[in-house]
């Protein structure tokens, strides 16, 4: 089966694509492997992260891609382009199924099994939570959250290039283009609360409950790691991949008394450390920060859009002098302290259909 395994992200998480790709060359050196960029095309230190191929904005056919661009928090851009270069890479005639894995994950071995499960299924999930919790601790620290952010975890998705798979992405694309949000309060958390439809949505769906796949801290508690670093077992099993999600920010410091987890971390944090360039799309020409809220405006505002096609332009005509000198006037509780909290989050859930048709 002809493979093609991409990753999302900005330039400065390239040490971690960088490390991602590495361990798959080692175990899977017959798959393409693609990094779609969620940042300027100017990026940065690319060439150092192993990709076969590197994917632009621009290369992926959103319409009016610099205003969609704009609209998006970084973690939102990185996950709203997936359904974009799935459905891309899925009509490659040299494609027979694509993986996705997040940036922040190590493959241990082949992953033969999920290959085989693509033989029966067109689209492959991992679930949070693989168990029920047993008690009422676990069940708001684990099964709560879990559904406030999605039954499936997105660091991993396998689809064929048959049947239902090639439907299926673009359903997800477009819900990913329109309303890719970090919205918990209104029901959406970028990506992944779109995948809680999919086993109504389409028959030919596999949940991959495996205890060695999609390893990480929201699941670790009742599997148990062996062995070493470079070859841990996991519930007496070879690991598949480990999901080292919020490595960086204390999300293992629970299990540092597992010994196993504990190397396997400090060994991937000193692997992908250091910073990488400032993400391309967070400032305006002239190097002034992007507030969230003028994003919420830009995307509620069809006629902003068409005014300003380049809305990270610097100057008087640019959205950026819009927004000093009218923004007071047409929004004027986001400029006074003690309405600009809840402005923003009305703004933040406003539902609109946005940009463009695909």
């Amino acid at each position: 089966m002809r493979v093609h395994l991409f990753t999302s992200a900005a330039a400065n998480y390239q040490q971690k694509v960088r490390a991602l790709f590495a361990s798959v060359r080692r175990v899977r050196p017959d798959w393409r492997l693609h990094l779609v960029l969620a940042d300027s095309p100017g990026a940065a230190g690319l060439e150092a992260t192993g990709a076969d191929e590197v994917h632009h904005l621009a290369d992926l056919g959103v319409p009016a891609w610099r205003s969609w661009a704009f609209c998006h928090s970084l973690v939102e851009l990185a996950t709203a382009v997936k359904g974009f270069a799935l459905a891309r890479l899925l009509a490659r005639p040299d494609c027979d199924a694509a993986i996705y894995l997040d940036p922040d994950i190590l493959v241990f071995s082949d992953l033969a099994d999920v290959v085989d499960a693509l033989q029966g299924a067109d689209i492959l999930l991992t679930p949070h939570q693989a168990q029920p919790e047993a008690t009422a601790a676990g069940i708001i620290a684990r099964e709560v959250c879990t559904a406030q952010h999605g039954i499936y975890n997105l660091g991993f998705l396998a689809v064929a290039a048959r049947g239902q798979g090639p439907a299926f992405a673009a359903w997800w694309r477009e819900r990913l283009y329109r309303f890719c949000r970090e919205d918990v309060p209104s029901g959406l958390y970028t990506d992944q609360r779109w995948m809680d439809f999919v086993p109504a949505y389409f028959d030919r769906v596999r949940v991959l409950r495996g205890a060695h796949l999609n390893v990480a801290p929201w699941n670790l508690g009742p599997r148990r790691l062996a062995g070493w670093v470079g070859a841990p077992t996991v519930d007496g099993e070879p690991l598949g991949f480990f999901h080292f999600s919020g490595a960086d920010q204390g999300a293992f410091d629970p299990f540092r008394d597992e010994p196993v987890v504990a190397d396997m971390v400090d060994a991937y944090r000193r692997e992908t450390a250091g910073i990488g360039p400032a993400w391309g799309f967070g400032a305006f020409a002239d190097g002034e920060t992007i507030l969230a809220e003028q994003r919420f405006v830009f995307r509620l505002r069809r006629d902003l859009q068409a005014a300003f096609p380049d809305p990270f332009a610097s100057g008087p005509a640019s959205f950026q002098a819009w927004w000093r000198d009218q923004a007071p006037v047409e929004f004027p509780a986001l400029f006074d302290p003690a309405g600009r909290a809840t402005e923003i989050a009305r703004l933040r859930s406003a539902l609109t259909t946005g940009y463009p048709d695909l």
